[in-house]
């Protein structure tokens, strides 16, 4: 009796902290799809998308909406967390994008939507042969490896920040607050996943933690008083 008491106490904190780090990195990972709120504020009010550019929405979209069938429970059962914060994520993406495309220019709202277009029928194919094609838990293995390339390539993406603060010396362009929510949401959902022993979700937001520190060195190195940023980092012609 006491070692079931034992084991059973023991299954509860561990459940508790797992719980507890899914949770964290939803609140981490809402903080950052609120982030580009102020941008399409400036593009609503001037009624242009100016230098904006609509890739890096398009690909957090196809980003959530991979993360977002690995965790249905028709594909990972328990780890309805992974679900919730894609879920809210996609849908902040995908009004982003409509902004954008509402705004942009005509040949710019073709490539975008033709953009959108893609990003959805990749999903659909996604989904279309893991249903038809695998069982579990073959199919959770199958998601998982886009899951994991589609969160490497985001991760990767502050590659070229982390580049340019170097080359510049300067944290003009790495807003301090976007780095450290970065990091905080890789380290709940490695802790996360290494609780249910998922590692297509531990491993690649621990990558993701690795780069979050990286950025946060770089910001205590080079961040100079009242720095702030004075541009945008989204500009291309995209």
């Amino acid at each position: 009796m006491e070692m079931s008491a034992a084991a059973g106490g023991l299954f509860s904190t561990y459940s508790i902290c797992s719980t507890a780090a899914g949770i964290a990195g939803n609140i981490c990972s809402f903080v950052l799809f609120v982030s580009p709120i102020p941008t399409f504020r400036r593009i609503i009010r001037s009624k242009s998308r100016e230098q904006f550019s609509g890739l890096p929405y398009i690909y957090a979209l196809l980003n959530c909406l991979i993360c977002l069938w690995y965790g249905t429970p028709i594909v990972s059962p328990g780890i309805i967390l992974v679900f919730t914060v894609n879920s809210v994520g996609a849908v902040f993406q995908l009004v982003y994008i409509l902004i954008f495309i509402i705004y942009a220019e005509r040949t710019k709202k073709l490539k975008m939507m033709g953009l959108l277009l893609g990003a959805f029928a990749a999903v659909v194919s996604v989904v279309s042969i893991s249903i038809c094609q695998f069982e579990p838990p073959n199919r959770q293995t199958f998601v998982g490896f886009f899951t994991v390339i589609s969160l490497i390539s985001m991760f990767a993406s502050p590659l070229f920040i982390i580049n340019l603060v170097i080359r510049t010396r300067s944290v003009e362009y790495m807003p301090f607050y976007l780095s450290l929510a970065t990091f905080l949401m890789s380290l709940s959902f490695f802790a996360y996943g290494m609780f249910k022993q998922v590692p297509f979700i531990s491993v690649p937001n621990g990558i993701g933690g690795v780069l979050g520190v990286i950025q946060l060195v770089l910001y205590w190195r080079y961040s100079r008083p009242n720095e702030e940023p004075t541009r945008p980092l989204l500009e291309s012609n995209a």
